[in-house]
C-alpha cells in the first residue's frame, strides 16, 4: 500500500512476496521456564532493550462468544438463504464449519458476547475457558515478563490488553481510538521519547485494529481521520460513550502536530490476521506479520494458502494448511451489530475502510489465499499444530497455536530475528 494509505484496502497482491517473505518452523524443545528456556529469553530480552523495547503489549481477543469467522454478515448477504452457493461444491459444508452453533467452537458461560471488558473478570474468564488457545494468558504475560527482564536495569513492561471482539467494522474502530488512548496513556506513564519503542503482538483481527491505528497516525491524513472520528463521536454520543469522544478530543492535536508518541517508535507483529485493511507505515517503526500456514499447494506458490472447494471441508478440521481464521476471515465476511444506529455507522465505516462487499466478492477475497499483507514483513511460521485431531479446541482451526506458552520462545526469538538483530 502506498504512503499515505488513506484508509484504502489492501490489494490483495497474489505475487510472490520476495524479500519480504521467511520461512519458519516450531520445533519441540526447551521447556517454558526450564533454566535453558529462561537463558534464551534473558538474551532477547537484553537485545530488546538494546533496540528500545520499554513496552510489550499482548492484544488479543477471544475465539468464543464471538462470529469469529464473520458468518452473520455472510448470512445477511443472502448466502444459502438466496441460494448463491448453488453450483459451488462444497461451499454449504464450508459455511457450516465457519458458522457459530455448528463449527464446534463453544459459547462462553452464560451466555457472554461481545463487546467484552478488558478488565480482570472477564480475562480470568478466558483463561479458565480457553487456557493458552488463542488467548494471551495471564500466565502467559508474565512468564514474558519475568523472563525477558532478567538482568536488564531498565525493566520491559509486559501488558495483556483485551479488545472488544466486536468483529465488524465500528468495533474495531471504536477499538482503534481506544488503543490510541492506550498508546498515548503508555508514553506518558513510561516518559517515552526518542529511542524509545512500543511493541504492540497483536492476534488474529486485533491485528485489523492496528491496521486501522496506523491510518490514523499519518500526520497528513487529517481530513479522512477527522471524518472517522466525526462519524465515532457521533455514534458514541448516541450510546453514551463519553471515554470514546474524551479520547478523540485527546489525540486529535496530538495527531495533527505528530507529537502523539513524543518521538517513540510504534512496531507492530501480527499473528494470523486476516488480510483486509491496508496499512499505512509512513508513522510507524517496524512491522511484522506471521502467520500459522503449511504449504499444500501444488503449483509452487508456497506463499498462498489453499482454498479449494470441497476439499477444504476435508483439511479445516484438523487444521492442516494451517490458519484457515486467517484465511476465511476477509471482506465480505463480519459480525452483525446489534442495533439500528450500529448498523448505520457500521455501514458508513464500511463505505470508507472496504470495498468488498457480498458473497460472492467474500468468496472471491477467500480464494485469492493471500496470507501476507501488501505492507510489512511476513512469516510463514509452522507451529505443528495439526495432530490430526477433529477436536476443534485442539487448534481452533489453526488460529490457537500463535498465543501457546509452548510458543513463547520461538514467537520472541523469530521477532529479535526479524527486526532487531
Amino acid at each position: 500500500m502506498p504512503i499515505e494509505n488513506n484508509f484504502q484496502y489492501d490489494e490483495l497482491s497474489r505475487k510472490n512476496p520476495g524479500d519480504r517473505l521467511a520461512i519458519a518452523e516450531l520445533t519441540p524443545g526447551l521447556e517454558p521456564g526450564a533454566p535453558a528456556w529462561l537463558d534464551a529469553m534473558a538474551q532477547c530480552g537484553t537485545t530488546l532493550s538494546q533496540a528500545g523495547v520499554r513496552v510489550i503489549v499482548l492484544l488479543h481477543g477471544s475465539v468464543m462468544g464471538t462470529d469469529l469467522f464473520g458468518v452473520q454478515r455472510l448470512d445477511e448477504l443472502g448466502g444459502l438463504k438466496r441460494g448463491y452457493s448453488r453450483g459451488v461444491a462444497g461451499l454449504d459444508a464450508l459455511l457450516a464449519l465457519m458458522r457459530e452453533g455448528s463449527n464446534g467452537i463453544p459459547p462462553l458461560p452464560g451466555g457472554l458476547k461481545s463487546p467484552l471488558a478488558n478488565d480482570k473478570p472477564t480475562k480470568d474468564l478466558l483463561d479458565d475457558q480457553l487456557g493458552d488457545a488463542g488467548n494471551f494468558t495471564d500466565v502467559y504475560a508474565e512468564l514474558m515478563r519475568q523472563s525477558l527482564n532478567q538482568g536488564l536495569e531498565r525493566p520491559i513492561h509486559c501488558v495483556r490488553e483485551l479488545w472488544s471482539c466486536e468483529h465488524h467494522h465500528l468495533g474495531r474502530a471504536m477499538a482503534a481510538v481506544s488503543m490510541l488512548g492506550r498508546l498515548r496513556d503508555w508514553v506518558e506513564a513510561h516518559k517515552l521519547g526518542q529511542g524509545d519503542r512500543i511493541l504492540v503482538q497483536a492476534h488474529g483481527q486485533a491485528g485489523l485494529i492496528l491496521a486501522l491505528v496506523s491510518n490514523l497516525l499519518c500526520v497528513t491524513a487529517n481530513s479522512s481521520r477527522m471524518r472517522l472520528f466525526d462519524l465515532l463521536s457521533a455514534f458514541a454520543s448516541q450510546i453514551n460513550r463519553p471515554d470514546i469522544i474524551s479520547t478523540i478530543q485527546r489525540v486529535v492535536p496530538l495527531l495533527s502536530n505528530g507529537t502523539f508518541l513524543n518521538g517513540a517508535a510504534l512496531d507492530i507483529v501480527t499473528f494470523g490476521m486476516p488480510v483486509r485493511y491496508g496499512w499505512d507505515p509512513s508513522d510507524l517503526g517496524k512491522l511484522l506479520h506471521i502467520v500459522n500456514h503449511r504449504t499444500m499447494r501444488t503449483d509452487g506458490k508456497t506463499w498462498l494458502s489453499k482454498m479449494e472447494l470441497p476439499q477444504i471441508t476435508m483439511e479445516m478440521p484438523i487444521a492442516w494448511g494451517g490458519d484457515y481464521v486467517q484465511e476465511l476471515a476477509v471482506a465480505g465476511s463480519d459480525a452483525v451489530p446489534t442495533t439500528e444506529p450500529a448498523k448505520a455507522a457500521n455501514k458508513a465505516l464500511w463505505e470508507m475502510v472496504e470495498p468488498f462487499d457480498g458473497f460472492e466478492r467474500w468468496l472471491e477475497c477467500a480464494r485469492r489465499a493471500v496470507r501476507i499483507p501488501s505492507e510489512g514483513l511476513g512469516i510463514l511460521a509452522d507451529y505443528q499444530d495439526s495432530t490430526g485431531s477433529t477436536n476443534v479446541r485442539d487448534h481452533y482451526y489453526g488460529h490457537a497455536a500463535y498465543t501457546r506458552l509452548n510458543a513463547m520462545l520461538f514467537n520472541t526469538t523469530t521477532i529479535v530475528r526479524a527486526l532487531y538483530s
